[in-house]
């Protein structure tokens, strides 16, 4: 992704100085000179910055700056690791409490948001909020990072989606432990109505069932999964985060 802004100037002066200029013989040979284009390279940042307020522009609802930024970043490298093959970008941001809104897949092509949605934490993450993240089998944690999508498989949950994980230290046993995207009850809106929170998996990003099934057919065959948390192991030793 590389953006350009063109600043234009000649143009402004040209007309100006021609709309105030006495009247010329139509004899009078003009030597006209074409405006001047400066063409400004922004940096890496300051084009982060200007794709999210393109997306804010668009949508309603957005993750934090902070965190999309973080998301970029991890995806400009798989994609230039030829790792992508579906444009969608999912953000989960774990900050939030599991009662609010906190899973987003951005549509990097059309810069829509395609589903702002609720997610579901490992069982020993945390009660509303997530805390505590593994890549051990049988953890019952969630884990931080990259993934990358991959095949769609029928399990005891129904249409779930492998998901996997980038990052040896911190993600990379997610198909092993099978940890997929799957649909399920306790992700649904109405269980923070009777418990004050979502439920909790076993370390699945689980989504709501009611739109399970097609935001697993959106986004499977190699999108880009970003799990954040504030969690500063995870953030100082992420290879996709620092160079």
């Amino acid at each position: 992704m590389k953006y350009r802004i063109m600043t234009v100037i000649g143009a402004l002066i040209f007309s100006f100085a021609f709309s105030n200029a006495p009247e010329i013989d139509n004899t009078t040979e003009v030597d006209v000179k074409p405006a001047l284009v400066e063409e400004v390279e922004l940096t890496d940042k300051e084009r982060t910055v200007a794709l999210y307020e393109s997306f804010s522009m668009k949508n309603n609802t957005m993750p934090q700056l902070s965190v999309f930024e973080k998301a970029i970043k991890g995806y400009q490298k798989l994609d230039e690791a030829g790792k992508i093959s579906n444009s969608l970008l999912t953000i989960v941001d774990f900050d939030l409490s599991s009662t609010k809104k906190r899973m987003w897949i951005l549509n990097m092509d059309t810069e829509e948001v395609e589903y702002n949605t609720y997610v579901a934490h490992g069982k020993n993450t945390g009660a509303e909020f997530a805390n505590k993240f593994s890549n051990t089998v049988n953890s019952l944690q969630s884990s931080l990072g990259f993934y990358v999508t991959g095949e769609t498989y029928f399990g005891k949950n129904g249409l779930s989606l492998f998901i996997d994980g980038m990052e040896k230290n911190f993600n990379s046993n997610a198909r092993k432990r099978y940890v997929v995207i799957h649909g399920a009850d306790y992700a649904e809106p109405e269980f923070i109505d009777r418990l004050g929170r979502l439920g909790r998996s076993y370390g699945c990003p689980a989504v709501p069932n009611t739109i399970a099934k097609d935001l697993i057919h959106k986004i499977k065959g190699k999108s880009v999964v970003f799990i954040h948390r504030s969690n500063q192991n995870y953030l100082q030793s992420s290879s996709f985060l620092n160079s």
